[in-house]
C-alpha cells in the first residue's frame, strides 16, 4: 500500500457537511491505494461492487480494526492527518467500503480521499510521505435524498439463494443483524452475515419480502414491510423507505 502512484487533480474540498462532534479524536497512521483511477477497489471486502468506490464522491477507505466483522461497514469517520505544513484542518469525511491491513494503519484511504486530507497545493507533497500519522473520529453518515437501499447482491439465485447488501446506511449507528419475516410460521428468522454488509438465506419465504434490521444504539429494530417483490432479481436496489438519523 501507498505506492506513489500520479495523483487525480482534484478540488481539495469536503463534501459532508460540517457537524458538531462531541467524540474525542483516536490517532493513528493512514496510507491509500494506489489504484489509477484514485478509486477504491471494485471488489471490497463489504460486498458494495461499485458503490464502494463511488460513494461519497468516491472518499471512501478500507480499514482494519474498525471493520469489526463487517459490521463496521458503512461507518462514515473524518480523518485529518497531523502534518501542519502539509494538512488541511478539517480533513476528509470517509465511508468504510473495504478492508484493509497496511503498515500499523487504521486507514487505507482512495487515493481521492488521501490527497484531500492535504493542503491547497500540497497534496504531491503528502502523497510522497505513503503512511501518515492521523487522528479519526466516528461521525454521522448523511445521504440527501436516499433511504437505505436493499440491493440484491449479485450472487443470488432466484428463488433459491437470496444475498441482500445493505447501502446508504445514515446516521451513526451500526447494523448488527436482518431479519426476513415467514407467513407460514408467523416468526422473524435471522438472516446469516455472509461477509460485510452482506446478509443471506438459502430457501428465502415466497412471495414479497418483510425484512427487519437491528440498530447498535438501543438494539432497536426497524421494519421494512413488502420491501423486497415477489419476483425479486440479482443486482436491483429496492427502497426501505427508512433512513437512520
Amino acid at each position: 500500500m501507498g505506492s506513489k502512484y500520479g495523483y487525480c487533480l482534484v478540488c481539495l474540498m469536503v463534501f459532508l457537511p460540517a457537524m458538531c462532534y462531541s467524540q474525542d479524536f483516536t490517532y493513528s497512521r493512514a496510507t491509500y491505494y494506489g489504484s489509477p483511477d484514485c478509486l477504491g477497489t471494485p471488489t471490497g471486502a463489504c460486498g458494495f461492487g461499485e458503490y464502494g468506490r463511488k460513494v461519497n464522491d468516491a472518499n471512501v477507505a478500507g480499514v482494519s480494526k474498525l471493520y469489526k466483522n463487517g459490521t463496521g461497514c458503512g461507518a462514515c469517520y473524518q480523518v485529518r492527518c497531523k502534518a501542519p505544513e502539509l494538512c488541511s484542518d478539517e480533513g476528509v469525511n470517509v465511508v468504510v467500503t473495504d478492508y484493509g491491513e497496511g503498515d500499523n494503519t487504521d486507514f487505507i484511504l482512495s487515493t481521492r480521499a488521501y490527497t484531500r486530507l492535504a493542503r491547497p497545493n500540497m497534496a504531491s507533497e503528502l502523497l510522497a510521505y505513503g503512511v501518515v500519522n492521523v487522528e479519526y473520529r466516528r461521525i454521522s453518515c448523511r445521504y440527501a435524498g436516499y433511504n437505505i437501499l436493499f440491493k440484491i447482491h449479485e450472487y443470488s439465485r432466484y428463488p433459491d439463494y437470496l444475498a441482500i447488501v445493505i447501502m446508504y446506511q445514515g446516521g451513526q449507528n451500526d447494523i448488527v443483524a436482518l431479519e426476513i419475516w415467514k407467513e407460514d410460521s408467523k416468526e422473524w428468522v435471522a438472516m446469516r452475515r455472509a461477509f460485510g454488509a452482506v446478509f443471506d438465506m438459502a430457501n428465502p419465504p415466497k412471495g414479497r419480502l418483510t425484512l427487519r434490521f437491528k440498530v447498535s444504539a438501543g438494539q432497536t429494530w426497524a421494519e421494512a414491510r413488502n420491501v423486497i417483490p415477489n419476483d425479486w432479481k440479482a443486482g436491483v436496489a429496492y427502497d426501505s423507505t427508512i433512513q437512520l438519523t
